[in-house]
């Protein structure tokens, strides 16, 4: 074979990256970051006096599991964004279902509580902290994340860099729901999403500059 032809035949074919290879990657850049994420919020914040007798609220279960469905869903574009050619395809709404439901019940909860009772709701007591500590609790996971899929071939690298976003912000969120107080759905719908957002947008911003090859 002719050198113009090999050249010319790995510019046009597709470069396979093996899905268990990418997977994989992601699952351990998880896993390394996990523990330092839970660090944080042991050595910064502790655990709520009452997890066990908050274990028993529904709310406490819809703080902890939304994130995560928007985790899941960050894992899985990531994992497609990190193989050149493939498409994400529906793994964006796994991430936006979530929170869309939890706007649902945060608006419900507005319109059916009495007035003077919606801002407490909204703001409740620790709205000036919540983005900001999902965030830290996020960036372990962030940065072992967006390593992970550096040594990949993510062709749309701001794409691949929101979905690592998704996926640090769900875990984050996930984890500070262990110390959070709060159960409101308004609080949740506002802050617990814009502490979730944050990676998502840095992701995005970093993703061309770290990611591209």
């Amino acid at each position: 074979m002719k050198t113009d032809d090999l050249v010319s035949m790995l510019a046009n074919g597709e470069v396979a990256v093996s899905r268990r290879r990418a997977s994989s990657r992601i699952w351990l850049a998880v896993l390394l970051g996990l523990p330092f994420s839970f660090a944080i919020l042991l050595s910064g914040y502790g655990v709520r006096h009452d997890i066990v007798q908050a274990m028993f609220w529904p709310m406490f279960w819809v703080k902890v599991l939304f994130p995560l469905c928007i985790a899941a869903a960050g894992f899985v574009a990531a994992e497609r964004l990190a193989r050149p050619g493939v498409k994400p395809r529906h793994a964006w709404m796994g991430a936006v279902l979530p929170v869309l439901g939890v706007w649902l019940l945060a608006a419900i909860a507005w319109f059916t509580m009495p007035a003077d009772d919606r801002m407490p709701a909204l703001m409740g007591q620790s709205w000036r902290i919540c983005a900001a500590s999902i965030g830290l609790m996020a960036l372990p996971v962030f940065a072992a994340a967006l390593f992970a899929l550096k040594g990949m071939a993510p062709t749309r690298p701001a794409l691949a860099g929101a979905a690592v976003g998704a996926l640090a912000g769900g875990v984050g969120a996930s984890v500070y729901a262990l110390h959070c107080m709060e159960l409101t759905a308004p609080f949740l719908a506002v802050w617990y999403v814009s502490g979730i957002a944050v990676p998502v947008l840095v992701g995005a911003l970093l993703g061309p500059r770290l990611l591209r090859w």
